[in-house]
């Protein structure tokens, strides 16, 4: 599988279970790179990803953070805005954590772009 079908496929799991609360991993960007690699909770959005045949067959060792980021290839940002727990508490509903992995599949634009795009758009008419 690529990058986008692993991707694909964890969002794919966290939409079947939309309503079920997850456990987060509390203050990634806090920690330590060799501590951050070790991260894991029970139940989180990575326990979902381990949990499924296909995508352990493709090569998911366990439901850590450090593996997750390996596996699909994700910067520490990406995975912090994932599975942190800044941004929804100690836990964030599947269907939210399936759109924040889509937003890494299908990024917008940023606040820049956007501005930029307006510019051009008045400047042109």
């Amino acid at each position: 599988m690529t990058r986008d079908e692993r991707l694909a496929r964890w969002a794919e799991l966290l939409e079947r279970i939309p309503d079920q609360r997850l456990s987060t991993l509390s203050e990634t960007e806090y920690q330590p790179t060799w501590a951050r690699k070790t991260m894991r909770n029970a139940g989180s959005p990575i326990s979902v990803a381990f949990e499924d045949a296909v995508l352990r067959a493709e090569g998911l060792q366990d439901d850590t953070y450090g593996e997750a980021r390996r596996f699909f290839e994700l910067s520490d940002w990406e995975l912090h805005q994932l599975v942190c727990s800044c941004h929804s508490g100690a836990t964030v509903r599947a269907e939210t954590a399936a759109r924040n992995v889509r937003d890494i599949l299908e990024p917008r634009p940023g606040l820049f772009a956007m501005l930029l795009n307006a510019l051009l758009v008045v400047r042109s008419s």
